[in-house]
């Protein structure tokens, strides 16, 4: 088949490598050092299986900025292009997935459309009324950061979903059997569950999932911060919980919030779709999430405090990575951002350590890709995740991250 897939972050890329297996493939991005990169088998984002499935296996894969000719020539185009979601103005910025649906339909108003990026529920319903000839399917994704072709490779289960208005449903229903069948046929995995499902239904299927996931998150920071306040040892006490096989061991190792591309917008998207429905947990999860930050920033202006006293005049706090998470090139929502803008806001001056961005500040604070100077020059160090970089200093270092793995 031949297959357009439109944006090369995590969902795209992952999804045009792993389709590329048996189908050719025409991955479209904006960004032309993105697109010579793939086109050079280099991969533009860190992700050890994307890379080494570019560098080492026969794909039949080629990336270009002329999304027209890619479109026009595909039968399937899977829209992958970023979303995000404002809290403050309850709006959802789907602008770069609607601009290739009309970029599609000008050119190949035949072809099926699958969208993949995060969407509003009821959003696959809209798009039906609002272009009533294209041909629609949404199917969340469910990967993570720095794993993403691993989870399309081993998926825990295929969801695509129907817009049941379309007028084009019965067809739609076919079409959506035979995308999960393409992803199935990509991956390393047998048996793996297939869901055939309304598309509102898939839309909220992907919010409630990452919603959960926030939700342990949360859970075990306020674990962890009930542990040091007193006194008590966290680490034991997750462990003993973990062990319970209602609960297990993932998703509990404490942190300095959720953050991510995901996580923050799902569910604070979701606590506005509640707005006219009971509801308390959800809210919770989002309260709960700055609540974290605010007692992190709390106890590292505590340890500037002690250093005043102890005769350091101006402390310095060193921000060991903007990324989320461990081998994830993702700055996105970070949740050191939002510990490092409040002890920002109390005047303690923030030098930042992230060899991948290439500017001499972020948001006012100097940055440096020297991190032996980065280790001298600062008094406290924050790392959401630990690393064996900053075992020499370790005495100034401050994290939560019991279990030293994400």
């Amino acid at each position: 088949m031949n297959i357009a897939v439109a944006g090369t972050g995590y969902v795209g890329l992952s999804l045009a490598v792993l389709l590329s297996q048996h189908n050719s493939v025409t991955a479209v991005d904006v960004v032309s050092e993105k697109v010579d990169l793939i086109n050079q088998g280099l991969s533009p984002i860190a992700d050890a299986e994307i890379e080494e499935y570019l560098a080492t296996h026969e794909l039949d894969l080629r990336a270009t900025l002329d999304g027209a000719a890619a479109y026009a020539a595909a039968e399937l185009v899977v829209i992958a292009t970023p979303t995000n979601y404002d809290s403050d103005k309850n709006f959802f910025d789907t602008r770069y997935v609607e601009q290739v649906i009309e970029l599609v339909l000008e050119v190949n108003p035949e072809a099926i459309m699958v969208v993949k990026s995060t969407v509003p529920v009821g959003y696959t319903k809209e798009l039906t009324e609002r272009y009533p000839s294209g041909k629609f399917l949404f199917s969340p994704e469910f990967l993570r950061e720095g794993h993403a072709l691993y989870d399309n490779l081993h998926p825990s289960r295929i969801i695509v979903g129907v817009p049941s208005e379309s007028a084009y449903a019965a067809e739609l229903e076919s079409a959506a059997q035979e995308f999960a069948a393409l992803l199935a046929q990509g991956s390393l995995d047998e048996g793996t569950p297939v869901l055939i499902m309304r598309a509102t239904e898939a839309e909220a299927v992907k919010l409630f999932a990452n919603t959960y996931l926030a939700l342990r998150v949360a859970y075990f920071n306020e674990l962890d911060t009930y542990a040091c306040v007193r006194g008590l040892d966290a680490s034991q006490i997750i462990e003993g919980v973990g062990l319970d096989p209602r609960i297990g061991g993932h998703y509990n190792n404490p942190s300095f919030g959720y953050g991510g591309y995901c996580l923050p917008k799902d569910t604070k998207q979701l606590l506005a779709n509640y707005s006219e429905v009971p509801q308390n947990l959800i809210e919770a999860i989002v309260e709960a999430n700055r609540t974290r930050k605010d007692y992190i920033a709390d106890e590292v202006l505590d340890r500037v405090t002690h250093l005043v006293y102890e005769g350091v005049p101006q402390p310095r706090v060193g921000v060991y990575r903007l990324t989320m998470k461990t081998g994830s090139d993702n700055f996105r929502a970070s949740s050191i951002q939002g510990i490092m803008k409040r002890i920002k806001g109390r005047g303690i001056p923030v030098m930042v350590y992230e060899p991948t961005l290439n500017a001499e500040e972020f948001y006012g604070s100097v940055v440096t890709r020297d991190l032996d100077a980065f280790k001298a020059s600062c008094d406290v160090i924050l790392a959401n995740r630990w690393s064996e970089d900053l075992a020499d200093v370790e005495d100034k270092v401050f994290t939560r991250d019991l279990f030293k793995r994400d």
